[in-house]
């Protein structure tokens, strides 16, 4: 084996708990201070002013397609042309979330705290992604961004393939993992991994989101049996692929 192979393998382990993060630590990557371009404070803070106005207009905007486009869908449904407007509706509804999911989440989309939380809740579960665990998730990610062993974020992990590429295409992988860590959480427990970043205090609240989800999920499939129709699933859950 050649010394980049062998590197390359020594990469490739991406776990928060194995020696890449503790080598991480030990060469003081792990909450570095990292250059910041040095701006005026005035000027600092005119960039981070933030307004509900706009916010509010963009998310009532958002709504009113959100809703046109899945009244259009189940209007047609079960013709063929209902594919259009849930094509539509799919794109409202797990890529225009990710954008407000991420800037909500940072706080930066409202000048309400409560707003951004509630926008937050709901692009977390639009998107398949856990609101709590997320959020300290992405908080690591910004201290030790791209850092392995530390950033859990890291999208395209070496080595790539492309199979795994084209599954994030349609978002599969992530779908096996948001169960399994929604079943595991339900049930009381973190894995591994999250308990680095998750304090234990936020714990409670990453058990019961999870659970409440899992009610919701129920509840569409619930619908979808009772009424013979794969409708209830085309609003929520299968949107986000």
């Amino acid at each position: 084996m050649t010394v980049a192979a062998s590197a390359e393998r020594q990469l490739s382990d991406y776990s928060l708990v194995g020696p890449q993060s503790e080598q991480a630590v030990a060469l003081g990557l792990a909450d570095a201070r990292w250059y910041a371009t040095p701006i005026p404070r005035e000027q600092m803070q005119a960039l981070l002013e933030r307004r509900d106005g706009p916010a509010i207009r963009d998310t009532l905007i958002w709504f009113v397609l959100l809703l046109g486009t899945a009244a259009a869908g189940i209007a047609l449904w079960p013709s063929w042309l209902a594919l259009i407007p849930f094509a539509l509706y799919g794109v409202l509804y797990a890529s225009s979330s990710d954008s407000r999911w991420h800037e909500a989440g940072h706080g930066t989309a409202f000048k309400t705290d409560w707003m951004n939380n509630g926008l937050y809740e709901l692009a977390s579960f639009m998107v398949l992604r856990e609101s709590v665990p997320w959020r300290w998730s992405h908080a690591r990610h910004h201290s030790d961004t791209i850092i392995v062993g530390r950033d859990a974020e890291i999208a395209l992990q070496r080595p790539m393939t492309w199979a795994s590429l084209a599954g994030k295409f349609v978002n599969l992988p992530g779908f096996f993992h948001y169960f399994r860590t929604v079943f595991l959480h339900s049930t009381g427990k973190l894995n591994r991994q999250e308990a680095t970043y998750i304090p234990a205090s936020e714990a409670p609240k990453v058990f019961w989101r999870a659970r409440l989800y899992l009610l919701v999920y129920a509840a569409v499939i619930l619908a979808a049996i009772a009424s013979r129709s794969i409708l209830p699933l085309m609003l929520i859950g299968l949107p986000t692929f």
